[in-house]
């Protein structure tokens, strides 16, 4: 079974050819330098930038896999959710490969398709189902972050998710309070890494709370305030680590503590981790110690397969397909606001 997978849900144009399960190709075109004078993503610029880059990405994709397009089984693409302009451009490109070669079309959940990303092989480039177990997942990026309970292979609820804004955003926003350039997580990532982090106590917001949901908005008030009323925090580079550390820490600390909390109240073994903020250094060595002290065992997704790409679109095709799923009628359009918990 061959698979053609395109991904364009924000401002990544990503296409990747997986047979049988194995990665043969996986290629991302980023638009981060267009949208870095805005300080974040335009969906309008997104738009216009995956027309530009759609058919180029999957004929790489194609060429890098050695395959001609008339010997795929399958075309796949995020349905959703994500940016409509954006969307749009992805879909609507298989929608209409579909139809020209005569082959079924798959409408992959982005947020599922993170989920079960860990399921990777970090080494072989290949879905790894047979060493699947019950587990939670934390799923965790600039646009969402949530705990999923997952059962069995596409049998999983959401037990916890955030009620403002995402940890991602939280990440991102506060960099850019600091004057951190466009993408500002990863820079923060960087510079936390040289800090303090408890050089400034900022909030936990909802960790005493005994629910699963998350809420970061309180953070970056609290963040604004304290350079408001410190501002000489900016005025050199190691109080500016210690900043990024603080903030970092704060927002850890409330992710390993909610999913320690969630793998304990429904009994399993195992974690995994996904999305672009599971890139995050102090993350998963937060995450890694924790789980390692409660005797959990530990997934994350590889980097490479974090922030968003079409290889974890296509490995989840390949898995719905093997559990029987059916085609999606041709004639159905994005789904923007498609919840994980929605049936496909």
């Amino acid at each position: 079974m061959k698979i053609l997978a395109i991904e364009s849900s924000c401002d990544e144009t990503a296409a990747a050819v997986v047979r049988e399960g194995v990665i043969l190709s996986n290629v991302v075109a980023t638009q981060m330098k267009v949208h870095a004078e805005y300080g974040g993503v335009v969906p309008e610029l997104a738009a216009r930038e995956h027309l530009s880059n759609v058919l180029p990405v999957v004929n790489q994709a194609l060429s890098d896999a050695g395959m001609s397009a008339k010997n795929l089984d399958w075309i796949a693409a995020t349905q959703g959710p994500g940016l409509p302009p954006a969307l749009m451009v992805g879909y609507q490109a298989a929608q209409h490969m579909a139809f020209a070669l005569g082959m079924p079309l798959l409408g992959v959940q982005h947020h599922e398709a993170h989920l079960y990303s860990p399921w990777i092989h970090p080494e072989e480039a290949r879905l790894e189902t047979e060493a699947f177990e019950p587990h939670i997942s934390l799923v965790v990026s600039g646009g969402h972050t949530m705990l999923v309970w997952v059962r069995a292979p596409m049998d999983h609820g959401v037990v916890g998710a955030t009620i403002d804004d995402a940890a991602g955003e939280c990440f991102d926003k506060t960099a850019k309070m600091i004057g951190l350039p466009y993408p500002g997580g990863p820079v923060m990532d960087r510079l936390a890494a040289e800090g303090d982090p408890k050089a400034i106590d900022f909030p936990r917001p909802m960790l005493k709370d005994s629910g699963l949901d998350f809420s970061f908005s309180g953070l970056k008030t609290a963040v604004r305030y304290h350079l408001e009323k410190h501002p000489e925090r900016l005025q050199s580079p190691d109080s500016l680590k210690d900043v990024c550390a603080s903030v970092q820490a704060a927002i850890t600390d409330v992710l390993v503590a909610k999913t320690l909390r969630a793998a304990q109240k429904h009994a399993v073994g195992m974690v995994t981790v996904s999305g672009g903020v599971a890139c995050n250094r102090g993350l998963r060595e937060a995450l890694g110690q924790a789980c390692e002290h409660q005797g959990l065992r530990l997934r994350v997704a590889q980097p490479i397969y974090c922030t968003d790409n079409a290889a974890m679109v296509g490995t989840l095709a390949t898995w719905r397909i093997r559990l029987g799923t059916t085609p999606t009628p041709r004639e159905e359009g994005i789904r923007a606001g498609w919840m994980l918990d929605e049936k496909a």
